[in-house]
């Protein structure tokens, strides 16, 4: 103790291993063209350095934009200056939607614990989401953890889940079916319409989920929203935002479709699902964004439609 509160002691210490910020040497990687290149030298390509510089460095750490990728890289650099507490056990949600260094991250909070790892890669919608479990789970550190593939489930109707499962083939080719343990096979209904009269047959579909009893979700793809908003207060229908609390007097929430994974309501109208496959930057993660919404409701969905449906639905 003495020799560690030494003055020359520390400073020799200090001298020889200076101390590292891990936030400044990211934000220096992802700047300093020059700094980068001696360190990647062998290890990414001159493309790749190109890729991953910041084409407006900022000044100082507190300055920079730092993205959610910026951060599992700060992360993995303060990791390798100060060893990462070890939690007993890590429970991981939504486990699907996330990348190699953030599943890095994650694993070095349970480098000497333990881990229960939860997912559905038919729901993948980030463009980095797991391909496998199998790939997923070496870059958490644990490679040898068993996998349980539920096939089975209680919330979604059984017409509705049967439905859902036709794009798995498209979306996530190993995965099994998908069944329900709910006898009642629940509300399920696809309405064609004309182009013109789409707006009008959502209002319609809106309605009689509102003669019934329970919550409404209303979803539909981004651009589609101002258009339907606007049908929905001409026809008298008030309507919540995501997150807000239903009451007796507005039970009908409008939710975009890139919000509606996690959610779930008692009735559904989809609207559109062509429009919201193609909202998507590719057609994968565009149906998988289709799946995330068909199965969101608890008792009843409706899917209302202009444009043929996608072929991956067909009968």
């Amino acid at each position: 103790d003495a020799v560690a509160r030494n003055a020359a002691v520390k400073a020799a210490v200090k001298a020889i291993w200076p101390p590292v910020d891990p936030a400044k040497l990211v934000l220096r990687l992802l700047s300093d063209a020059d700094f980068l290149a001696e360190h990647a030298e062998g290890i990414l390509t001159d493309e790749e350095q190109k890729t991953i510089l910041w084409t407006r460095p900022a000044r100082s750490v507190r300055s920079a934009k730092w993205s959610p990728a910026d951060a599992v890289l700060v992360d993995e650099a303060h990791d390798l200056v100060e060893r990462t507490h070890s939690l007993g056990h890590v429970v991981l949600d939504e486990a699907q939607d996330l990348s190699p260094m953030q599943y890095r991250a994650v694993g070095r909070r349970c480098s000497t614990g333990s881990a229960t790892v939860l997912g559905d890669i038919a729901q993948g919608t980030t463009p980095w989401s797991t391909d496998t479990w199998e790939e997923a789970l070496a870059h958490l550190g644990k490679p040898d953890a068993a996998v349980e593939e539920l096939t089975q489930g209680f919330r979604v109707p059984r017409e509705v889940i049967a439905y859902a499962s036709r794009l798995l083939p498209a979306i996530a080719p190993d995965l099994s079916e998908a069944t329900s343990i709910r006898e009642a096979p629940g509300d399920f209904a696809i309405r064609p319409v004309a182009p013109e009269a789409l707006d009008a047959a959502v209002i319609e579909a809106c309605r009689e989920a509102l003669a019934k009893e329970g919550s409404i979700g209303l979803i539909a793809a981004e651009p589609r929203l101002p258009a339907l908003r606007e049908a929905l207060a001409a026809a008298g229908l008030s309507t919540l935002d995501p997150g807000e609390e239903t009451s007796a007097e507005s039970r009908l929430t409008l939710v975009p479709a890139t919000l509606a994974k996690g959610l779930e309501y008692d009735y559904v109208v989809l609207d559109e699902p062509a429009a919201l496959v193609d909202a998507e930057p590719d057609r994968r993660t565009g149906l998988r964004r289709l799946y995330v919404c068909l199965t969101r409701a608890v008792s009843g969905l409706t899917i209302v439609h202009g444009a043929p449906l996608p072929e991956e639905l067909a009968d």
